[in-house]
């Protein structure tokens, strides 16, 4: 899909549709008014006689219309003025590509920004609306004989008064996000007898062949041996695939010392529960565990597009948890690269213990933060269901900036406690820690475990289990939670007042 910014006379821009967003009570914006006096009250007459209730997501195609340059005209219902908040606002343009996607329009000029969406500038507005767009048009066909067919719409134009470098910028962050959400969603979707943690480690090199600002590093099971990461080494010890855990450098700062933001991904690329076996229902989401992994690869893909001058180190600790005669056991005490021990009480809870090494080995990367990100507890789906990740943070910074990432990325997230009556909870009678702290406050404790490890650096942890997919008729991976953390990169650049300038990527 093409975006553009299109400004000139609203009623002599040629288009297969001008897409219009209308209040209910016939209240219409100064963009929608100015057509409807073109079309000598047409709009309005369809309102008044009850043709159109304008409820939020409601369409109505008007064709036959003479008076303005646009074919036709595609009326969006957006609800009641004072109640149009980003949720509603996505779904009217969800509803947008359900009206356009088999209607042959090509290019529609769209007006539906100009509305007034609460606590949201233009800018957020066109950048949802691109982002929104390329949710509503995302398949996953590969493995169907019979392919979708591709909507004829192609290109979508924002009208505005006059050209806005702002709205460009909003364009090129909206696709950069949807091309990592896009890379999320693939990867994550694809079955546990492709994607293994061989192809997440051919993932980041191929990231690095592809940019010449990305270095990928790849640690097999002999170099984890040797660095003394047993709890990672055991949880794959029950699978034929070996682990793999792939470190992707972007670095577009020009200093090769430059202190990196690192994001840890769990790539648990499927996960059986091993020798604690999971119940058959819904065990083939599991494959969906390493959604942690996959939202990062999503972030970097997303960086290459914005060329940010930053530099981020993407870790993809990919793995495997099966049940076989060399599985580790529910008893078994491992010592970690930390070199503290654990008592493994459920074979289950094996995402901490592969972060667990993951977070004791990017302390030699001299982070200036570090972020894990996890479909880590079904405690945290009991807790926040599908619509906020957990997050856990000992740092009050560092948790207010990524609160702060989710709410204007529209990417929500909520936060737990972390204390010292979590980490209690995980006491062993024969190790330092055990590796689950009984049924209550289970996103926390498994908090309180990966704090033991990341004491050493500024440190939050995400827990995605709730967000990185979806099941049921609408089953498969979201891309969450990508546009949080590309935004939270953005919101570093632009705190450092590093120069920078997104809107010159609009014109490529």
């Amino acid at each position: 899909m093409q975006y553009a910014l299109m400004n000139g006379e609203i009623t002599a821009l040629p288009s297969d549709c001008l897409v219009l967003g209308v209040y209910q009570h016939g209240d219409l914006d100064e963009c929608t008014q100015r057509i409807d006096d073109a079309l000598q009250g047409k709009l309005s007459a369809l309102i008044e006689k009850g043709d159109f209730a304008a409820k939020c997501g409601q369409t109505v195609m008007l064709y036959d219309i003479t008076g303005i340059a646009a074919q036709r005209v595609l009326l969006v219902g957006a609800g009641k003025k004072d109640k149009l908040d980003v949720r509603q606002y996505q779904k009217m343009w969800a509803a947008v590509f359900t009206a356009l996607k088999d209607s042959g329009v090509e290019t529609a000029l769209c007006c539906l920004h100009q509305l007034s969406v609460r606590d949201r500038n233009t800018y957020w507005k066109v950048r949802f609306a691109v982002e929104q767009l390329a949710r509503s048009s995302y398949v996953f066909d590969r493995f169907k004989k019979e392919k979708a067919n591709a909507p004829a719409l192609r290109k979508v134009q924002f009208w505005c008064e006059l050209t806005e470098p702002t709205l460009e910028t909003a364009i090129v962050e909206a696709q950069a996000i949807a091309y990592g959400v896009k890379a999320t969603k693939d990867i994550a979707n694809l079955p546990a007898n492709i994607a293994n943690p061989a192809y997440l480690a051919e993932c980041a090199r191929e990231l690095a062949q592809e940019c010449d600002v990305v270095i990928a590093t790849v640690i097999d099971e002999a170099e984890m041996a040797k660095l003394g990461m047993n709890a990672y080494l055991a949880v794959s010890r029950g699978s034929h695939n070996p682990a793999f855990m792939s470190l992707i450098d972007y670095n577009n700062t020009g200093n090769p010392d430059a202190q990196p933001i690192v994001l840890v991904g769990k790539g648990l690329t499927f996960d059986a529960g091993g020798i604690s076996l999971k119940p058959s229902a819904d065990m083939d989401e599991m494959k969906y565990d390493m959604g942690g992994a996959a939202a990062v690869y999503g972030v970097m893909k997303a960086l290459t597009k914005l060329q940010l001058p930053v530099r981020v180190i993407g870790v993809l600790a990919g793995c495997e948890n099966m049940p076989d005669g060399n599985a580790y056991r529910p008893g078994d005490i491992l010592t970690t690269m930390k070199g503290l021990s654990v008592e493994v009480l459920n074979t289950d809870a094996e995402g901490r213990l592969v972060l667990c090494d993951a977070l004791t080995y990017v302390e030699r990367l001299n982070p200036e933060v570090v972020i894990d990100i996890a479909t880590l507890t079904g405690a945290c789906v009991v807790a926040l269901g599908q619509h906020n990740s957990g997050l856990l943070s000992p740092n009050e910074s560092l948790a207010t900036a990524l609160l702060d990432a989710a709410a204007q990325a529209g990417d929500k997230a909520w936060r737990l406690p972390l204390g010292e009556e979590y980490s209690e909870q995980l006491k062993s009678n024969f190790a330092d820690l055990a590796n689950i702290g009984g049924r209550w406050g289970g996103a926390s404790t498994a908090g309180a475990f990966l704090s033991h490890f990341t004491e050493n650096y500024t440190w939050a942890h995400l827990d995605i289990a709730g967000t990185a997919w979806k099941s049921g008729a609408e089953k498969g991976a979201t891309g969450r939670p990508v546009a949080l953390l590309v935004q939270y990169l953005l919101d570093q650049v632009n705190k450092k007042g590093t120069k920078y300038n997104l809107s010159a990527l609009y014109s490529r």
